[in-house]
């Protein structure tokens, strides 16, 4: 049965929703700089996210992107929490912690509802524009990803490769 894309966007909201509920990981033995200025930038058409801290950029990740009958969103948005070994939620079905779980093992959800930056469980969509609109990554790029980022952390998605943002993508 094919599902339309205002139950897939429920599914995603109804998911945010329980993830947010869900405690923030805790941080573990490892220590990250508070006092660091930290913003992520996607470039949807690059299929690229780029770590920046303090204006340096960090780290650059292959991502897989919205589909165009589900497009991810642009705009300016904010992490709201972070989620380790997240339990995956739609309409009759509950995947929990593991191998098979579509979101992977880290979910960074986004200011806006329903959608987040997040693992896979099948990476061959990284680089491609093939979710239901979350920026997925690799499960180990999402985890080095999750232990520098922070609620209130800046979110940018770019639908165009500008020159104000190419930079950050060329020599990568």
């Amino acid at each position: 049965m094919r599902t339309t894309h205002t139950t897939r966007t429920l599914a995603m909201t109804t998911a945010a929703v329980l993830l947010a509920r869900t405690s923030v990981a805790a941080d573990g033995a490892r220590t990250i700089d508070t006092t660091a200025t930290r913003r992520i930038v996607v470039s949807i058409p690059d299929r690229k996210l780029a770590l920046i801290e303090n204006d340096q950029i960090v780290a650059v990740y292959p991502v897989a992107v919205g589909a165009d009958v589900s497009p991810s969103p642009v705009g300016t948005f904010t992490i709201v929490n972070r989620v380790s070994k997240p339990t995956y939620y739609k309409p009759g079905k509950v995947v929990g912690p593991g191998a098979s779980n579509p979101i992977g093992t880290r979910w960074i959800g986004l200011s806006v509802k329903g959608f987040g930056i997040h693992a896979t469980d099948n990476p061959g969509s990284i680089g491609h524009a093939k979710s239901h609109g979350c920026i997925r990554l690799r499960n180990r790029d999402v985890e080095h990803l999750f232990e520098r980022v922070r609620p209130g952390d800046v979110v940018e998605l770019y639908d165009e490769s500008t020159d104000d943002i190419a930079w950050l993508f060329d020599e990568q």
